[in-house]
């Protein structure tokens, strides 16, 4: 496993851990890391050292040479950009109805009378969202990936 300290294109910064080198550079050619405070898609590298950890019982690496603060739990949230996010992420997680892949299917019957009406969360397509809001179907994107994906 590596750690890397990624940036967006907006600025932002924030770790993410992944099983190698090569597994980031194919996860990042695929457009399947995105930013964890904004969501965008260009991500890169910021400068930083690498933290590898060879085994469970090894203990996490700092974070540069310099530092003398140890690397905390991944669920940490690294500011209260991420912490405010993840506090957002549990309510609409707790509050709404995850409908996956058939969210555009399901707002539309919501909208239609054919459904009950009540909030959902899922994945759209970018033409499928972009058809919602054409028809007068209330939808917004949420700032975060998918679990498995980032």
């Amino acid at each position: 496993m590596i750690s890397y300290t990624l940036k967006c294109e907006h600025g932002h910064q924030f770790d993410s851990w992944f099983q190698s080198a090569e597994a980031f550079d194919k996860l990042l050619a695929a457009d399947m890391i995105t930013c964890s405070v904004c969501g965008a898609l260009g991500v890169e590298k910021a400068v930083m050292a690498p933290r590898v950890r060879t085994g469970r019982d090894a203990a996490p690496r700092p974070v540069t040479p310099t530092s003398e603060k140890s690397v905390g739990p991944l669920s940490a949230p690294a500011s209260p950009a991420e912490q405010a996010l993840a506090e957002l992420r549990k309510m609409v997680e707790k509050n709404s109805e995850n409908v996956g892949e058939d969210f555009a299917t399901e707002a539309r019957r919501i909208h239609e009378g054919e459904a009950p009406e009540r909030s959902i969360y899922g994945q759209a397509k970018p033409d499928e969202a972009k058809a919602l809001i054409e028809e007068g179907i209330p939808v917004a994107p949420l700032p975060w990936g998918n679990r498995k994906t980032n």
